[in-house]
């Protein structure tokens, strides 16, 4: 039986940035699971990119961000 997917709505500081969006978890699967074996890079749709005093800066359907560069992720 394949797995099943569930969006699941974050926040995620990165540097400068605070970014929403949406990432894909395998359902039943906690985001601290999805972080540990994420590669390079998370995945995020439907996001949002603000600054740091609350300006939105850029929406993007699907937006790569660096690993490198995560500070912070929760679920929203």
């Amino acid at each position: 039986m394949a797995d099943i997917e569930s969006r699941t709505r974050v926040v995620i500081l990165a540097g400068p940035y605070r970014i929403k969006g949406e990432i894909s978890l395998v359902a039943g699967a906690r985001l601290t699971d999805y972080m540990v074996e994420s590669k390079g890079f998370i995945a995020v749709t439907q996001a949002e990119v603000w600054d740091l005093e609350g300006r939105r800066i850029l929406t993007a359907s699907f937006l790569d961000v660096s690993r490198a560069h995560v500070v912070v992720v929760v679920p929203e």
